[in-house]
């Protein structure tokens, strides 16, 4: 079985994805001057297709750039009627539970994939789908904003699997799941 649900996702020192405002400029407060990527196109190879929730995907959509990603993206969302026409053959509206999100996805064919946003991932941690996570912290402390983590039904166990630092002062830690 190959199928692999995967987080790859940036956080503050005290665990936050956005600040107060949603904001994510903080993500640029380490310089980069040779855009290391800090292993995101590897990450991003090895994947089939992104699932990510609304307000991920409306941020996307907010950035001065093309669209980011060569793989099919699936949203999920209740609020959101249809994907702009801009993104039609790019972006996927999907409902339902969690597990019939998946079997939709797997039965296109996709089983390698990326879990973004913070709603979704810890939607997907709660009913314990997240088979690793690709956490990489920003030393920055925002005091406020959106968690990464929020309450779980159980407590989840995890393995550190590698780490690596980039530019001196970001750590990244790779952790799998371990049942």
């Amino acid at each position: 079985m190959n199928k692999k649900n995967s987080v790859f996702i940036a956080t503050s020192l005290d665990g936050f994805i956005a600040d107060e405002n949603g904001g994510i400029d903080w993500l640029n407060s380490i310089p980069n001057p040779e855009n290391n990527d800090m292993g995101y196109v590897e990450f991003i190879n090895g994947i089939d297709a992104l699932v990510m929730g609304r307000t991920t995907f409306e941020t996307v959509l907010g950035f001065d750039v093309d669209w980011p990603y060569s793989k099919p993206v699936f949203v999920l969302s209740n609020k959101l009627k249809k994907i702009p026409e801009s993104h039609k053959d790019k972006a996927y509206l999907i409902k339902g539970s969690l597990t019939e999100v998946l079997a939709k996805i797997h039965e296109k064919g996709y089983e390698k994939l990326y879990i973004d946003g913070g709603t979704t991932i810890s939607s997907f941690l709660k009913e314990d789908l997240i088979d690793e996570m690709i956490l990489t912290t920003i030393p920055i402390l925002l005091g406020g904003g959106s968690s990464l983590f929020g309450e779980l039904p159980n407590k989840l166990n995890f393995e550190l699997a590698g780490s690596k630092t980039f530019l001196n002062q970001i750590t990244q830690n790779h952790y799998k799941r371990k049942k």
